[in-house]
């Protein structure tokens, strides 16, 4: 049933009503603002001047009184699955956060690192560091056995037994011997630090010669911009 149909209907209805009426009450009735139509789960096609129960679960048309459409409305959603929903929403906010955070990150990537040379020269940087505090340990270490070969020499008064040793001198080897093996974790310790910084840099340049590549991609599919000719005298 078209639009014009169901204000004619409508207005039938308004004229049907007056019958028989006392004057004050048989006025013209009142076109409504809004019909909503929709067709049901039956295939039926309902109209109302209101929005239509029948079809809750599926959209509604809402028209004028010249029949233009002016929205619809959507299907009224159960609780679940308004809860689905909302569910859905905050995965799609997350993920749009995701991608404007990792764009950001490449951005400040980018303007750290704009060329390879600059992020070679920082990686250099960082295991030079690492190597400067390698090199203090193994000269503590060599202090440390130069203790032990003195407190080796000592000992020898005991015959090398440290049971027969004083108390004095057997706390010596042990603390000898615990700052040997604390300075040798130490070590280890940074050999894990310079991995840890080649794996770092390495990802990042992986994905800083991506970055440069579209870059360059980009400018050469733009090229530069055009130079005005100077005027012409």
């Amino acid at each position: 049933m078209g639009a014009r149909q169901i204000w004619g209907r409508v207005a039938c209805a308004a004229g049907l009503l007056a019958v028989g009426l006392p004057e004050t009450w048989a006025q013209p009735a009142k076109s409504p603002q809004e019909v909503y139509t929709c067709i049901d789960r039956q295939g039926r096609r309902i109209t109302s001047d209101r929005p239509i129960a029948e079809c809750t679960d599926r959209e509604q048309r809402v028209l004028d009184h010249t029949g233009t459409e002016r929205r619809r409305l959507g299907p009224t959603l159960t609780e679940h699955e308004r809860a689905a929903q909302e569910v859905q929403r905050r995965r799609e906010a997350e993920e749009r956060a995701r991608i404007a955070e990792e764009r950001r990150r490449e951005r400040v990537l980018m303007a750290r690192y704009p060329d390879e040379a600059t992020h070679q020269a920082e990686r250099d940087a960082a295991i030079d560091q690492v190597e400067e505090v390698i090199v203090v340990a193994h000269k503590r270490i060599q202090a440390l056995k130069a203790e032990r070969r003195r407190l080796d020499q000592e000992l020898e008064f005991y015959r090398g037994d440290t049971n027969k040793a004083p108390v004095k001198l057997q706390r010596q080897f042990a603390d000898n011997d615990r700052d040997i093996a604390e300075q040798q974790r130490f070590l280890t310790m940074q050999d894990l630090e310079k991995r840890r910084i080649h794996q770092r840099f390495d990802a990042e340049l992986a994905q800083l010669r991506q970055l440069w590549a579209a870059q360059r991609a980009s400018s050469q599919q733009w090229g530069p911009s055009p130079i005005a000719a100077p005027p012409q005298k």
